[in-house]
């Protein structure tokens, strides 16, 4: 049984969610990045409920942000599509990247630019 935090998490971002819905001017691409969201924080076990919380709207806004980008710039042409692989995505390869970044040796790397 789930406790009373993951629930609360849950709720509480499913009502932002659905109130963000009705001002948004493209529902379409919300709609998908609230679901790719949201398929991110459950499937998120390993961090804590505030934690979800906080990515849930990061991948929210920036699922709905970069849905237009995707439409333009690939063959996926509905937003709902391209706002759910941004949104369950852009966290994911936030983090990928902040832990490459992290362990980068810049000298190293400007070692194998110069000749």
């Amino acid at each position: 049984m789930p406790d009373i935090s993951t629930t609360a998490v849950k709720v509480g971002a499913s009502a932002f969610g659905l109130s963000l819905a009705t001002i948004a001017p493209d529902g379409n691409a919300l709609i998908g990045a609230f679901a790719g969201a949201t398929l991110f924080v459950v499937s998120a076990q390993e961090y804590r409920p505030l934690e979800r919380l906080i990515y849930m709207l990061i991948s929210l806004v920036m699922g709905y942000m970069a849905a237009p980008e995707i439409t333009t710039h690939t063959p996926i042409k509905e937003t709902a599509v391209a706002g759910f692989l941004a949104g369950v995505s852009c966290v994911y390869a936030g983090l990928k990247l902040q832990e490459q970044i992290r362990t980068l040796n810049l000298n190293k790397l400007l070692k194998r630019i110069k000749p």
